[in-house]
């Protein structure tokens, strides 16, 4: 009688472990050095990839015959003080297209048809986008519904429409307003300074209402540093804008879709 062998446990493989989850990547954060270029101050500072300022904002007074050389210069010491940046966005008075600036009136001479956009990119060895500084200002205010007038009150008299979220750049400074004069005679920083604070407002009411009927807009954003000395009630739907907007619209040259819906 063969002996009964006992019966065989069936071999157990250890169980594999479940590869732990992967850690997700962090993405590193982008910084844009936003530079705002005006007839009597050069501004910039950092700004997270989110449009949040992240250093402080410095200034350096424009010079006088602010030429290409010398407004070069400026940005390159702003970007030092800055310290590290990704790329950088320009705002700039003047007319430009597809980075080239075509006219710049306030500023000194040799602007006419000047590469602003590749010499930046030269110079701080960084991608660099420029606009208007009207343009910017707007990108940084502007609410994306409906039409949208935007009007710069420095040293000139900047403007840009945006119907939608769509920027269409004007050059409405230029055009005539009164008595055979332009806005920018009548609205820009020398009026201001030779016909006084109580008569340049006058005039800037009249524009209000002119602007109004030209253009039909659903708000009216007032911004630039005279903005601050208007002293009467405006409509309800025209309003006063910072001027670090002119910096924070900076991000969203860099954004496919540059006007969010709010």
């Amino acid at each position: 009688m063969t002996e009964e062998q006992p019966a065989k446990t069936p071999e157990t493989k250890p169980i594999a472990k479940s590869p732990a989850p992967a850690k997700p990547r962090t993405l590193k954060s982008v910084t844009t050095l936003a530079v705002d270029v005006g007839g009597t101050g050069i501004k910039a500072a950092a700004l997270d990839d989110k449009g949040k300022m992240i250093t402080e904002r410095q200034k350096i007074k424009t010079p006088r015959n602010a030429t290409p050389k010398k407004v070069i210069a400026i940005i390159a010491e702003l970007a030092r003080m800055a310290g590290a940046f990704d790329r950088v966005s320009v705002g700039f008075p003047g007319v430009i297209k597809n980075g080239v600036v075509y006219t710049a009136p306030n500023l000194g001479k040799g602007w006419n048809n000047f590469p602003l956009e590749t010499a930046l990119k030269k110079k701080l060895k960084r991608p660099v986008r420029i606009a208007n500084d009207a343009d910017v200002q707007g990108l940084g205010c502007v609410t994306g519904h409906g039409d949208e007038l935007v009007i710069t009150l420095g040293t000139g008299f900047g403007s840009v429409l945006f119907v939608d979220g769509h920027r269409i750049h004007l050059e409405l400074g230029h055009h005539p307003f009164r008595n055979g004069k332009t806005y920018e005679d009548e609205l820009g920083n020398r009026a201001f300074v030779k016909k006084g604070k109580k008569k340049w407002n006058k005039h800037l009411r009249e524009a209000i209402d002119e602007m109004a009927k030209t253009f039909n807009y659903d708000r009216l954003y007032l911004g630039g540093g005279n903005a601050a000395t208007i002293n009467f009630k405006l409509p309800s739907n025209v309003k006063v804008v910072s001027n670090t907007e002119g910096l924070l619209g900076g991000i969203k040259l860099w954004q496919a879709d540059p006007v969010a819906k709010k």
